[in-house]
Order: C-alpha cells, then sequence, then structure tokens
C-alpha cells in the first residue's frame, strides 16, 4: 500500500500549497478493514466508562438503561470521531484521530451520579454539558493556560484518576447478584481467570489479537461464568432493539449544580490538556503540519463529547492514545480510515439491544477486566510522570503533596462530612483534591518568581510556545519532536482511557 498524500483539499482551515498524508485516498474495502481495526482496538475501552457510571447510577440490574448509556456512548464517539476526523470550518483537527468517552472524569461522575435507578444522571450530565461549554470557550486560548499544566500536574492527576479508579474494580470482583451470598471466592476465580486470559492474550497474541485481550477476556469470562450460573442474560431484550429517537434525555434534562460544575470544569482542563498532547503526537506520527488554530480546531471536536452527550446519556469525551499506537504500528495515516470507523461506531450505537449484552457480563468478569483498564490509567500517569526531572526536590513535594491529598477520601471515606453539602462534593473527589494541590503548588513552584520547569504539555519547552493570533499559542513544527526519548528516538503520546 502506497502512503503517498493526495492532493490537499484547499477549504481546510490548515490549507497550504502542499499536500498532506493524513489526506490519502484508500480503497473502499481497505478503509473499511482498517477502520474496524481501529474500532476493535477501542470499543472495550470506549463502551467500559459507561459501564461504570451506570453501575455506581444504580442501573446495573436494569439492561435497557444500561443499553441506552452504552449506545449513546457509541453514537457521541462516532459523531466527534467524525468531526474530528473529516472536520468542518474550525471544528475538527482534520486527523487521524478517534475520539470517544473518557476515563479521566469516570471517578467524578460517578461520585455525582452515586444513587438508585440513575435518579442523580441529570446532574452529572448538567455538569458535563456546562463544563463542555466552559472548555469550548477555552479552545483558542488554551496555548496560554497550558503552561500552568505540565507533566508533572496532567502524570500526577492521571494517576490518581486511575487509582481512584480501582475500589470500583474491587466492588464489581465482589458484587454479583447471580450467585449466592456465599460465593465470593468464585467471584474471585472468575475475576482471576478474566485478569488471566487477558495478560496471556496480551503475551502470546500477534499484532491486533493482542490489543483486542480485553475483549477476548470479557467473552471467555462471560462464556465460563454461564454455566456456573453466574450469568443471566435473561433481560436482554428488554432493551431496545433499534436505538429509539424518543430515547434522547432519557434520564431527563440535564439539572446544574454549582459545585458539579465546577468538579467538572477542573477535569475537563485536563482533558484539553491530554487532547492538545495528542495531536501534537498525531502529527509527528503522520508527518503532518499542527499549529495553533489546529489544535485549537481538534479541542473543539475533542469536548464535542460533552455538549452533544446529554442528548444521548454519554459522558465527556477525549481522543484515544491506543489508537494513536496503533497508527505508528500500521503506518496507514488516512484520516478517511478513522471516518470509515466513525460510521462503524454509528451504527453500532443505534443498536442499544449490543448494549443490554453488555450490561449482562458478570460483574467479576468486568471486575477482572477493570484491574487492567484502570490499572492502564494510572499507568499512563506514571509514564507522563517519567517525563518529569525529579532532581528538582519541589517537583517531588509537588506529586506527593498532590497524591497524599487525593488517597485521603479513598482510605476514610467520611472525612470531610462534616463541612457543607456543596463543599464536600467537590472536596470528596481525590481527583479534585489531587488536581487543585498539583496546579497549585506548580504555580508557587515554577510560574511565581521563577521560569517554568516542564513548563509545556508532554515536555515542550516554553521556548516552543509564542503568539499565533489572538490568545491563541504557535506550536512550532520542531514541536512533535519532544514527543521522541533524548536517547532511544521512541515517541511518546501518553496512553488512553
Amino acid at each position: 500500500m502506497s502512503n503517498s498524500p493526495s492532493a490537499k483539499d484547499p477549504a481546510t482551515p490548515n490549507a497550504s500549497t502542499t499536500d498532506r498524508p493524513e489526506d490519502e485516498k484508500l480503497p473502499p474495502r481497505l478503509l473499511f478493514i482498517y477502520g474496524l481495526q481501529h474500532i476493535l482496538t477501542m470499543y472495550a475501552g470506549a463502551v467500559a466508562p459507561a459501564l461504570v457510571i451506570g453501575a455506581a447510577a444504580g442501573l446495573a440490574n436494569d439492561p435497557a438503561a444500561m443499553g441506552i448509556l452504552v449506545s449513546g456512548a457509541l453514537i457521541v464517539a462516532g459523531i466527534a470521531t467524525f468531526m474530528q476526523s473529516v472536520g468542518h470550518r474550525r471544528v475538527g483537527a482534520q486527523m487521524p484521530i478517534v475520539v470517544a468517552c473518557s476515563f479521566v472524569p469516570v471517578s467524578a461522575i460517578t461520585s455525582l451520579a452515586a444513587g438508585s435507578n440513575g435518579e442523580n444522571l441529570p446532574v452529572a450530565f448538567g455538569a458535563s454539558l456546562a463544563a463542555g461549554l466552559f472548555a469550548l470557550c477555552l479552545t483558542p486560548f488554551f496555548g496560554q493556560l497550558i503552561r500552568f499544566f505540565p507533566p508533572v500536574v496532567t502524570g500526577t492527576i492521571i494517576t490518581v484518576i486511575g487509582v481512584s479508579l480501582m475500589p470500583v474494580a474491587a466492588d464489581w470482583i465482589m458484587e454479583s447478584d447471580a450467585v449466592e451470598p456465599s460465593a465470593p471466592v468464585g467471584n474471585m476465580a472468575l475475576a482471576g481467570l478474566t485478569l488471566a486470559v487477558i495478560l496471556v492474550g496480551s503475551r502470546v497474541l500477534p499484532g491486533i489479537w493482542g490489543r483486542l485481550s480485553i475483549l477476548i477476556g470479557l467473552v471467555v469470562g462471560t462464556l465460563v461464568a454461564i454455566p456456573l450460573g453466574m450469568a443471566d442474560f435473561s433481560r436482554v431484550n428488554e432493551a431496545d432493539t433499534v436505538f429509539n429517537p424518543t430515547s434522547v434525555f432519557y434520564f431527563g434534562a440535564p439539572q446544574f449544580e454549582v459545585a458539579a460544575i465546577v468538579t467538572m470544569c477542573i477535569i475537563m482542563l485536563v482533558v484539553l490538556t491530554e487532547g492538545a498532547s495528542h495531536i501534537i503526537a498525531v502529527g509527528e506520527i503522520t508527518g503532518s503540519k499542527v499549529d495553533a488554530k489546529r489544535i485549537s480546531a481538534g479541542l473543539r471536536a475533542d469536548v464535542s463529547g460533552s455538549i452533544l452527550g446529554p442528548i444521548f446519556s454519554a459522558t465527556p469525551t477525549s481522543s484515544f492514545a491506543q489508537n494513536i499506537g496503533l497508527l505508528a504500528l500500521t503506518g496507514v495515516r488516512s484520516r478517511y480510515v478513522v471516518a470509515t470507523g466513525a460510521g462503524i461506531l454509528l451504527v453500532l450505537g443505534m443498536f442499544p439491544v449490543l448494549g443490554g449484552v453488555m450490561a449482562a457480563i458478570p460483574s467479576p468478569v468486568l471486575g477482572g477486566a477493570g484491574l487492567v483498564l484502570f490499572g492502564s490509567v494510572a499507568a499512563s500517569g506514571i509514564k507522563t510522570l517519567a517525563k518529569v526531572d525529579f532532581t528538582d526536590n519541589l517537583n517531588l513535594v509537588l506529586v506527593s503533596a498532590a497524591i497524599g491529598v487525593a488517597i485521603v477520601p479513598l482510605a476514610y471515606p467520611t472525612f470531610y462530612e462534616q463541612l457543607p453539602e456543596a463543599v464536600e462534593m467537590v472536596a470528596h473527589s481525590g481527583i479534585i483534591g489531587a488536581a487543585v494541590v498539583a496546579i497549585g503548588l506548580n504555580i508557587c513552584f515554577h510560574v511565581i518568581g521563577r521560569r517554568p520547569q516542564d513548563g509545556s504539555p508532554a515536555g515542550i519547552e516554553q521556548d516552543d510556545i509564542g503568539s499565533a493570533g489572538p490568545g491563541e499559542a504557535k506550536y512550532t513544527d520542531h514541536a512533535g519532536a519532544a514527543y521522541r526519548d533524548d536517547e532511544t528516538g521512541e515517541r511518546h503520546g501518553g496512553d488512553r482511557s
């Protein structure tokens, strides 16, 4: 297959006289095959946030509602991915980037949505909508704010997010309405089997099959659970077979609460920072020029899921790093491949019954897979922290203090219960605590009165950021080289959730 680019569409926001490799046109058969490969790579991660949030909202035993959550996640992912890859005017980077529901906001949303029968989901969706509009307003100016989110800050926050999700996996392993109360050992055995299949698959299966090991683990674990009476698919038919237009705002109109909105706005700053890093990484892999306007356009597509999400009962979206790795692995750089994948996501999302099947997967099986999924989020944060210079003791203090504050509500859940309700909602989130401490200490240590240390995302030097227009930062042509390891020349893009 040729990697030669096709002619560039002069109507695109970054029009120039040179061709772009991401505009390469492929035969329909290859578009479908490579597009399907992208979707299979990210499918488990794309639907996992819906499963986590649905369980927290008290919907684990409601296949119809869970089907709506999974279906909505896929529909919004399809729309956002199409916007990102095809683009229109100033929305979408027009690059081969897959966008889906992010793991970054999951822990905060589960706290907001906790309850029974999805009664608190409108509050979570209202906060997502407001935070999405907030993030949208920031996209033209984000280059001026990005220095407050260097790797030491974003790495700490992402690590905390992964750690905060671990209790969810543990709860899944110990919960199962389909088994006898005396079966915790059986639950652990089933979770262990699922985990073992994922680990073995990751080690021995070649190429794309290894990347599908989580999906394979879920299937094998469920098949083993069926004869043991630990899986119940009898209620799957309660979910709609085809998406019903009347299902929009399925859980009610969004509700807006100040504390919840503040929480989500802080989370969206992390999503924006991660999104900017991913866009630059894809630019390096594809050999395409990335400037401030293109980053702003890409970030608008990234946050579009927060604005569209409440309509389809979906949560905030961001780019998926595992698909960035797939670009490097396959060398297929055409954005039309990812656009085809967006169409596949939309088709999958039109069948909520598939979400009902996912919701019927036994909790211990999900827990076993969750250990890897949530652990990969923490590992992504650790990978980002590996780029930080800890010879300066201030960075070590910053990370230590932020993680310490984050662990408090996990270790002592009632620690903040004496505070006013609105304050408790914000303080109880270890992620918010970590974000406030990390951002505050970074400003005190590295911004006020001294030159920033690691003052830009993913190790991009502050000198690489300048002025390129009203409120926008200029990313120079060599900014992508910051994603290469100084000694080995390997690319870095950060792993997703």
